[in-house]
């Protein structure tokens, strides 16, 4: 099992979109404990008396707790607070005029952008395999290694990651939904995507979406820590990077234009700036804050 990836196995759940959605959670959600068949823990004798362990009950808690949500399953109900606190979210977004040229400018240019999707299959794709292979399943792990995290070290800022990705595939298939533009291989079938092409439309691109909203609220989350000033530098060089050769990765595998990139990146920095302000989703801040308080 890949403990250190907090079970990052199970991204089919997010229809491809970025494959960073219902990634399991820390200490895994499909872990086993034996227990014995003639004779189950349950039926063990309490030290104490004769009652069977079975036969002993807690005072029922008032709630499950917050702290109990795995952060796959914490991330959708931040996501239903954003729907029900920003009703307008898709409407403000789509206003934006910077983002509609993105769009307008790739319906525009098909041909300019397949002809350097061909260029970077034939001079990127080899060197970018191994990228394009990983960061087609999930790329939680490429956030972690950069921040020198993990899943049990770091637990709110793993749930920050998940409300990030949640959030940015919700957001790119609703204009997925809306545009339904054809895949690069659609119009250049020999661009021949060495992974499945994803089924859905392909702008904007959800990998761009998601990686670059998962930096941004990464970088909220280290504003509001005590870490140097200095470290955050380096960290936000770092993350910023990352998040661009995601979705670059995603170009010279030909199933995204570069436009795919820039439109998921625009909408990234809108969900960040203009959405999710601060004081608009309280569960969202709160995240925020808890994960702020393991950087220093």
């Amino acid at each position: 099992m890949t403990g250190n990836t907090g079970n990052t196995g199970n991204t089919g759940n997010t229809g491809n979109t970025g494959n960073t959605g219902n990634t399991g959670s820390v200490g895994g959600d499909g872990w086993f404990i034996s227990d014995r068949v003639d004779l189950p823990f349950v039926t063990r004798l309490d030290p104490a008396g004769e009652n069977e362990l079975g036969s002993l009950r807690r005072t029922p808690p008032a709630h499950f707790g917050s702290r109990q949500w795995s952060a796959n399953w914490y991330a959708w109900r931040v996501l239903h607070e954003m729907v029900a606190k920003v009703p307008g979210w898709a409407t403000t977004i789509d206003g934006d005029a910077t983002l509609t040229t993105i769009r307008n400018d790739l319906v525009a240019n098909y041909n300019l952008y397949i002809n350097n999707l061909v260029l970077a299959a034939r001079d990127e794709r080899p060197d970018a395999m191994a990228g394009i292979l990983s960061q087609d399943v999930e790329f939680f792990t490429d956030f972690l290694a950069v921040l020198t995290a993990r899943p049990g070290s770091h637990p709110q800022t793993w749930r920050v990651l998940h409300i990030a990705s949640l959030i940015g595939s919700f957001a790119a298939l609703y204009f997925k939904d809306k545009y339904d533009l054809p895949r690069p291989s659609q119009i250049c079938p020999a661009l021949l995507p060495p992974i499945p092409v994803p089924g859905h439309s392909s702008w904007p691109s959800g990998h761009s979406t998601q990686a670059h909203f998962m930096k941004n609220c990464v970088l909220r989350v280290l504003a509001a820590s005590t870490m140097p000033a200095a470290d955050q530098a380096v960290l936000r060089s770092d993350l910023s990077i990352l998040a661009d050769t995601i979705a670059r990765n995603r170009e010279i595998a030909g199933v995204h234009y570069p436009k795919d990139s820039e439109g998921g990146a625009r909408i990234a920095d809108l969900l960040n700036t203009v959405i999710l302000t601060p004081g608009t989703v309280p569960m969202f801040d709160g995240a925020i804050a808890a994960a702020a308080g393991e950087w220093q």
